[in-house]
């Protein structure tokens, strides 16, 4: 079957440097779209999000995938009646050999972009793209040195009660994505209290190649389901934190899940650890307010000691442990977007905790697994075999840290010691974008928006 959409490259140069391209629809037909529509393309970080209404993602390429064909069912439908702007945005990464510093871009013009195929016969099922995972933001640290971190990002059971019709939508495709030390990612379901099989995991990621994967079956989630993605990360050549952001040299943990009926009301379902959790994961029990650079205030042996050298100071190897048990027991701030770039109504103020499982599956190795060549099928074949567990959440303290957070002062501190082990360290971190950081250092990934107009309304599908 011919792909619905494929990566056209403007040249043999430009394939080299186009890590993905993502083409988002736009809701709404405003003055300032239209306005944005007639001019050049912008760098994604200076572009006024507060006007792009534009958070639903209508086809995705990744580096290494020759392009995605949904099943012969389902398209995704352009409809000009609701969507007249589409918006474009393309990421540009240098290869291993270019990291240097300072940073050193070469001059380049590229036309890259995405060929879509559509038909005006329309088919039974309207496809979505529902984005989970951890936001992309200094608050997703990563430790140094550690050959098996874990991060969780999590679209709540209040976010799919509240945008899932009642019968539930069906995934049939993912992507999922981490960057450079990302080796494993699982998209975990959980109802109730029972966590059930996995709907996807890879256990072997390749960050050059995590194009969309279609699922042998499709998996039904319903209104009130946790969805949880899960990263494992392998940090042990790495010296410095690693903090999350969307430079190739920051990381992420996103999946994109295809799926149908769609559903406009929630469209980006991600979690971000509070800013109590993070600072408790560094044994710090509170900051100095108001304070630049960053202080802390307690606990006592601390106190005076700015954040920046505790970070560069704190003991990785040994508060390992207790650093990620605070991070994936403690609060997070639950994130719940529309379609149009806000949060859902009644989910503004979510707070989170990792679920109180009861009862979660377990694959038990029996006969059935001598001889067999096929891990995928004894794998759905034990998928009805669990074991009983009792987790218990621990309450840290909580509390709106937004205020706090806002003026980007601590997000300096924290990224300032890692865009100074970049210097030294040639797998290091930038220091994030140039254009939104107060750090000065360049990042390695480049990211343009550019707007493209649809007059008429078809189902992306083959002819």
């Amino acid at each position: 079957m011919p792909n619905v959409y494929e990566p056209v490259f403007d040249s043999g140069t430009s394939a080299s440097y186009v890590y993905h391209m993502i083409l988002h629809e736009c809701q709404g037909s405003s003055p300032e779209l239209e306005i944005m529509s007639r001019e050049n393309g912008c760098p994604c970080y200076r572009a006024d999000k507060s006007i792009l209404t534009c958070n639903s993602i209508v086809a995705a390429w990744t580096r290494g995938s020759e392009g995605f064909s949904f099943p012969s069912q389902v398209g995704y439908p352009l409809e000009s009646n609701q969507a007249r702007f589409y918006l474009m945005e393309t990421h540009y990464s240098l290869t291993a050999n270019e990291y240097t510093w300072p940073p050193k871009p070469k001059a380049m013009v590229d036309n890259s972009g995405l060929r879509l195929f559509y038909t005006s016969a329309l088919r039974s099922q309207d496809a979505g793209v529902l984005s989970v995972g951890m936001d992309p933001n200094w608050r997703h640290i990563i430790p140094p040195g550690q050959e098996h971190v874990v991060s969780e990002g999590h679209c709540v059971g209040e976010c799919t009660q509240r945008a899932f019709p009642r019968d539930g939508v069906h995934i049939f495709a993912v992507m999922m994505r981490t960057h450079q030390i990302g080796r494993q990612i699982k998209l975990r379901q959980i109802r109730h209290r029972e966590e059930l099989l996995p709907i996807a995991h890879d256990r072997n990621t390749d960050w050059n190649y995590q194009e969309y994967r279609r699922l042998s079956d499709p998996v039904r989630v319903m209104p009130g389901d946790r969805l949880i993605a899960e990263c494992i990360y392998d940090s042990s050549a790495r010296t410095a934190i690693t903090l999350g952001g969307l430079t190739t040299r920051e990381e992420t943990c996103l999946v994109l899940a295809l799926y149908y009926p769609r559903q406009k009301e929630l469209t980006t379902c991600h979690s971000l650890p509070s800013l109590p959790t993070v600072i408790n994961s560094l044994g710090i029990n509170e900051l100095v307010p108001g304070s630049n650079p960053v202080r802390i205030a307690s606990p006592p042996e601390l106190s005076g000691m700015t954040l920046e050298t505790r970070l560069i100071s704190y003991d990785w190897r040994n508060n390992f442990r207790s650093f990620q048990y605070v991070t994936r027991r403690g609060s997070f701030k639950a994130m719940c977007w529309s379609a149009k770039n806000q949060p859902m109504p009644g989910t503004e103020n979510l707070e989170g905790f990792a679920p109180n499982i009861t009862k979660s599956y377990k694959l038990i190795r029996s006969c059935s697994f001598v001889g067999s060549t096929n891990v995928a099928s004894v794998f759905f074949k034990n998928r009805n075999r669990y074991v009983t567990e009792s987790e218990t959440s621990v309450d840290l303290a909580g509390g709106d840290d937004d205020d706090i957070d806002s003026n980007n002062v601590i997000e300096g501190a924290a990224r300032s010691k890692v865009s100074r082990s970049s210097v030294t360290e040639s797998m290091g971190l930038s220091g994030g974008p140039a254009t939104c950081r107060p750090l000065g250092a360049a990042p390695n990934m480049f990211a343009f928006l550019l707007f493209i107009i649809f007059l008429y309304s078809f189902r992306i599908a083959t002819v």
